[in-house]
């Protein structure tokens, strides 16, 4: 039996669209969460609050960096625009809140890393394959 290839420039572009959109809004709700104080997150003060328990330096800068990162990065990834560059900090961000915040376990139900460790995994991916096709960076050409 033959196997039905479906592997073109459509389908593969099609597939970074599905991942960078999905992606994006995950961060650009925990970013709205850190930095604005909606969508149930209690903003720069609590999250910096956590990021001190946690004896992170500098807590309230390092709130705005990575609140920041997540909620200007998933834009990007949204728009399609810099993907390569935001995937950087996003990709960084996630790998600090897994090996720091949830390094002690990797099942989420334990509060493990295993969330944050594949936003990261799939954020770099995303960085390294680029934009693709479908995205607001290939319209401005």
């Amino acid at each position: 039996m033959k196997s039905l290839n479906i592997r073109n420039a459509f389908t593969q572009d099609t597939a970074l669209l599905l991942l960078r959109l999905i992606v994006g809004t995950v961060f650009v709700f925990h970013g709205a969460q850190k930095t604005l104080g909606i969508l149930g997150g209690h903003g720069i003060s609590g999250f910096a609050g956590f990021l001190g328990s946690l004896g992170i330096p500098f807590p309230t800068v390092s709130a705005w960096l990575a609140g920041g990162a997540e909620l200007l990065g998933g834009l990007a990834l949204i728009a399609g625009v810099g993907v390569g560059l935001a995937s950087i900090p996003l990709t960084f961000t996630m790998l600090v809140a897994s090996f720091v915040v949830h390094g002690k376990a990797f099942s989420a139900a334990n509060n493990g890393m295993e969330y944050p460790l594949t936003l990261a995994v799939v954020t770099a991916a995303i960085g390294l394959l680029g934009a693709g096709r479908f995205s607001l960076a290939v319209w401005r050409k």
